[in-house]
């Protein structure tokens, strides 16, 4: 069984900054691709930044040259700094795993950005 638990959420004021950890156990095969999402309130949930095992990544529009997803591959955990936190990046931030045709998620952590 694939468990994903995440930390790091909070409140934070516009501007400020927070980094979210995502720690994946049970069966990881070294082949996979590691993300997060998010859902505000009333919105679908979207793909905020992804990772593979290899290193490469791959962006939403919104949050490009503000987060920066990385990853320790010895730890199966991923990681995203979140720089320059805006009103509308408030929401439920969810970590994602898949391996091959499986895919996993995490319970999700509230972000805040207010003032």
């Amino acid at each position: 069984q694939v468990q994903l638990v995440e930390s790091g959420g909070g409140l934070v004021q516009p501007g400020g900054s927070l980094r979210l950890s995502c720690a994946a156990s049970g069966k990881i095969f070294r082949i996979n691709v590691m993300g997060w999402y998010r859902q505000a309130p009333g919105k679908q949930r979207d793909l905020v930044a992804v990772i593979t095992s290899g290193g490469s990544t791959n962006y939403a529009d919104a949050v490009t040259g503000r987060f920066t997803i990385s990853r320790d591959n010895a730890k199966n955990t991923v990681y995203l700094q979140m720089n320059s936190l805006k009103p509308e990046d408030t929401a439920v931030y969810y970590c994602n795993l898949k391996l091959g045709y499986n895919v996993y998620w995490g319970q999700g952590t509230q972000v805040t950005v207010s003032s």
